[in-house]
């Protein structure tokens, strides 16, 4: 569980990112869970666009279901782009390394 200052640490850090998966119309398929966890595995950081959601309660109950599914975390969102964060098990392969304090 990330603290407050460490996911305003994180949001910084993805804010030059590009969006690597897209939510269609499909919503929560294999093929996402697949290149979900494909993109946090070597980018530990990524940005997901909502291309067909509009509605923030549904974005934020898809949200809700890929952390759980992938052991993520959010660390933010704005506007149909959220902000998903899972460091690597290997700490050899880390890029990111959070703050403590």
């Amino acid at each position: 569980m990330l603290k407050g200052f460490q996911k305003k640490y994180l949001r910084g850090l993805a804010h030059a990112y590009k969006p690597v998966v897209h939510i269609g119309q499909k919503g929560l398929s294999e093929s996402l869970s697949e290149s979900l966890e494909e993109a946090l595995e070597s980018h530990e950081l990524i940005k997901v666009k909502f291309v067909d959601f509009k509605e923030k309660e549904q974005k934020k109950e898809m949200i809700k279901k890929l952390e759980e599914a992938s052991f993520c975390e959010m660390v933010g969102m704005t506007g149909h782009i959220a902000i998903l964060f899972r460091q690597n098990r290997d700490p050899e392969k880390r890029k990111i390394s959070v703050p403590k304090k």
